[in-house]
C-alpha cells in the first residue's frame, strides 16, 4: 500500500490509498480555511453576554499592520456589531505582540509609484475605512497590548478611552517616515492633549512606554501587559450597567468636539500626504526601517532631482 500526500495552491489533500488487491479508492481532502484578518468575540460571564464585544486585529505575524484587507474585514465586523441590539461598549485590541504597527510598508511603496490625485484619493478612503468604527453609537475602549506605531497609534487616539501596555512603544513617526501624519491625527490628538504634547508627538516622531503615555495624558491608564484586556473589559462592564440611552447619546455628544472639521482635517492630510509620496523622503525612511537605521532626509522633489 502507499500513501502519497501533495499539496497545490493552499489546498492540502490527504492520502491516497492505493492496494494491489482492491480498486477501491479512498480520498481526505482538507482545505486550508483562511483566517480572518479582524476578530470578533462576544464576551460572556457566567455564560451570560454582556453587551461587550471583543474586536481584534488579526494579523500577528505582521504585528498587526493595517491594510486595505484587512479594512475589508475590518468594516464587516463594524457592521456586524452594528446590528447587535444588545451592544453597549467595543473594546479593541491587537492579536499578539502588538496593538498595531501601522501602514504595511509594500502599501507604502506603492503609493510612491501613484500620481498626486489617486494618492489623495486612495488615503482618505484607507483612513476612513478604520475611523468606521467610530459610527457605532457605544463607547469603544483601545486595548493596546504591544506597539501601537503611525496609523496603529492613530486609530488609538480615535477612540474614547485606551489602555495601555506600560512597556508598550507607542508613536506617530510619521515626520521621520518622511509622510505628513494621517487618519485624523491632526485633529484628535491636539483635542486629547493640547497643543505642546501634540506638537511634541507629531514632529519629534519620538517613540515613547505606555507609562509616559499615561503621564502626558495620551491614555487613561498604564497597567502589566497581562493586565490590559482585563482592565479594558472591567471598565466596559462598569460603563455597561450604567443607562445605555444615557451612555450613548454621552458618548455621542463628547464626539461632538472630535467630529467637528474632522472631514477637513482628513482632506487636509491626505492632500498633504500626496505632495509627500513625491519626495525621496519618503523612500529613504522605508529603507531606514528595513535597515533598522536612522533615515537621512533630503527633502527634494522627485523632479528636482539628477
Amino acid at each position: 500500500m502507499i500513501s502519497r500526500l501533495f499539496s497545490i495552491n493552499n489546498i492540502k489533500n490527504g492520502s491516497k490509498f492505493f492496494s494491489s488487491t482492491t480498486t477501491t479508492t479512498t480520498t481526505t481532502t482538507t482545505i486550508e480555511t483562511k483566517q480572518p484578518l479582524v476578530l470578533l468575540e462576544k464576551h460572556l460571564v457566567n455564560g451570560k453576554y454582556t453587551g461587550i464585544q471583543i474586536v481584534k486585529l488579526n494579523k500577528p505575524k505582521q504585528l498587526n499592520a493595517l491594510t486595505f484587507e484587512m479594512g475589508v474585514d475590518y468594516k464587516k465586523v463594524v457592521d456586524t456589531l452594528a446590528e447587535d441590539k444588545d451592544l453597549k461598549c467595543v473594546v479593541l485590541t491587537g492579536e499578539g505582540k502588538a496593538f498595531s504597527a501601522g501602514g504595511d510598508l509594500d502599501f507604502l511603496i506603492e503609493r510612491t509609484k501613484d500620481t498626486p490625485e489617486n494618492n489623495q484619493r486612495i488615503m482618505e478612503k484607507f483612513y476612513r475605512t478604520f475611523l468606521y468604527i467610530r459610527s457605532l453609537p457605544v463607547p469603544i475602549i483601545s486595548a493596546i497590548n504591544g506597539a501601537a506605531i503611525g496609523a496603529g497609534f492613530c486609530l488609538a487616539l480615535a477612540t474614547d478611552i485606551r489602555i495601555v501596555s506600560n512597556k508598550a512603544p507607542v508613536g506617530l513617526t510619521f515626520t521621520k517616515l518622511g509622510i505628513h501624519p494621517g487618519m485624523g491625527v491632526t485633529h484628535s490628538i491636539i483635542n486629547i492633549v493640547g497643543q505642546d504634547v501634540a506638537s511634541y508627538m507629531l514632529l519629534s516622531s519620538d517613540i515613547i512606554k505606555g507609562d509616559e503615555a499615561q503621564r502626558l495624558g495620551l491614555v487613561l491608564k498604564s497597567v502589566e501587559s497581562d493586565q490590559v484586556l482585563p482592565t479594558a473589559l472591567n471598565l466596559a462592564e462598569t460603563i455597561s450597567k450604567n443607562s445605555t440611552i444615557a451612555v450613548n447619546s454621552t458618548t455621542k455628544t463628547l464626539r461632538n468636539k472630535y467630529n467637528s472639521d474632522l472631514d477637513k482635517s482628513l482632506t487636509r492630510e491626505a492632500d498633504a500626504q500626496s505632495q509627500c509620496w513625491a519626495s525621496k523622503d519618503i523612500i529613504e525612511g522605508i529603507l531606514a526601517i528595513r535597515e533598522s537605521r536612522d533615515p537621512k532626509h533630503n527633502y527634494l522633489l522627485f523632479d528636482d532631482q539628477k
